[in-house]
């Protein structure tokens, strides 16, 4: 795994590195790209926050670096309260769409807290938030079936629904196997939101949900089934159009690190992908080293059969050069200044007329006019494959500048 520098657009707002934040994923409409909604969460300095950003890609370079735009929303009406660990949700309905938050931990009201319990969280009260990401409307919803708060549960959506699974209810200290199919009808005026009770819910916390195909089918790993006992069996998760059926899958063989720690967290990678990282013990223990690991489910073809493969092998942290504060995040940057701080600047863009014939060379050079580099001793930089190089150094004239190549099958 390597770690690359990224920047942000220069009217991006600051994003504050948050803990146990509600995500969602836009899909991109009407000429907006994709993007993700971004709630709430924890600070470095364990403050709650309340806002909502929307991140997006505002530049891909050629050199794979990410130029991102983050946007604070304002919001207006009924906005929820600062919380972490709560679900966010994208519904459509009548054409329209909106985001659904529910559930989280906060600090006690100030009236309520005590020398003892001053920085004690409580359960968020089971309301039910509806964000209009256009115009940053909220309106809160008490639904009767919803009695308890709930945090660290998942949250799946298709269409005007939103399942709610598992989680854990702080007050009661107990993860009952929970399932509720929240359905949310964007009508002209007030939406109307009804709640239905299912019984073939589960009993889980922090799991991971990463979807498998194209379908709304996805993978369930990860998580607890008590504290600090890990829930080590995965389960398949599919919503049709009548509802939401799950059945237990056979789950990868755990390496030794992974069944023998007490923690466990990490998320989906998407296409039936997730990362799991792990605490790496010793004696001395290590500190901030992680065992990293992939784990893949695969669906074959387009028929009914899947099967399943994993990727176990643990990175070691030492080979890899930890960010410096100051390599995390640019901010403002103009692109001239961005290809003197970055150890990768910016190079040309690609011009499919500058193209070789394949039939003479593999691969397609792009440089300035007076590079002297010898395509036959260059080396790679990185690669997209072990031998299919991606971008190579010339180190002739002053301070040497980047080569874009291209493999031409």
């Amino acid at each position: 795994f390597k770690l690359r520098p990224i920047s942000f657009s220069n009217n991006s707002c600051y994003l504050p590195p948050l803990r146990c934040p509600a995500v969602a994923r836009l899909e991109p409409r009407d000429g907006t790209p994709e993007s993700y909604v971004i709630h709430g969460g924890r600070t470095p300095n364990n403050e709650l926050s309340s806002a909502l950003y929307i991140l997006s890609v505002d530049s891909r370079g050629c050199n794979r670096k990410l130029t991102l735009c983050c946007q604070e929303k304002e919001l207006v009406g009924e906005p929820p309260g600062a919380r972490y660990g709560h679900t966010a949700s994208v519904v459509h309905s009548r054409g329209k769409r909106a985001c659904v938050l529910f559930g989280g931990r906060s600090y006690r009201p100030p009236g309520q807290r005590t020398t003892e319990t001053w920085n004690s969280v409580v359960d968020c009260p089971p309301q039910v938030f509806l964000v209009d990401l256009e115009y940053g409307c909220c309106s809160a919803h008490w639904i009767p079936e919803l009695t308890d708060g709930q945090s660290f549960h998942l949250a799946l959506s298709r269409g005007d629904s939103v399942y709610l699974l598992g989680g854990h209810t702080l007050a009661s200290d107990s993860r009952p196997p929970r399932l509720f199919r929240l359905r949310v009808e964007l009508l002209l005026g007030s939406p109307k939101l009804s709640c239905e009770v299912l019984d073939n819910g589960l009993s889980i916390t922090s799991a991971i949900a990463t979807p498998l195909g194209s379908g709304h089918e996805y993978i369930i790993l990860g998580g607890y089934q008590a504290d600090q006992q890990k829930q080590l069996q995965c389960c398949s998760v599919i919503l049709n159009e009548t509802g939401i059926r799950i059945d237990p899958r056979e789950a990868p063989p755990w390496s030794g690190e992974i069944c023998s720690s007490r923690v466990w967290f990490g998320g989906s990678l998407g296409k039936g992908s997730a990362l799991l990282a792990v605490p790496a013990e010793g004696n001395p223990a290590p500190a901030d080293a992680f065992y990293l690991y992939q784990v893949k489910f695969e669906q074959e073809g387009g028929g009914e059969d899947i099967t399943q493969g994993y990727s176990q092998e643990s990175t070691d942290m030492e080979d890899s050069t930890p960010l410096e504060d100051s390599e995390e995040l640019y901010f403002g940057r103009d692109p001239h200044e961005l290809e003197m701080l970055a150890s990768d600047g910016e190079g040309d863009t690609y011009n499919e007329d500058d193209e070789e014939d394949e039939s003479q060379t593999g691969y397609w050079i792009r440089c300035c006019a007076n590079c002297q580099v010898d395509v036959n001793t260059w080396e790679p930089f990185y690669s997209t494959e072990l031998t299919r190089p991606a971008m190579i150094f010339c180190s002739r004239g002053e301070g040497g500048h980047w080569v874009h190549a291209q493999c031409m099958e």
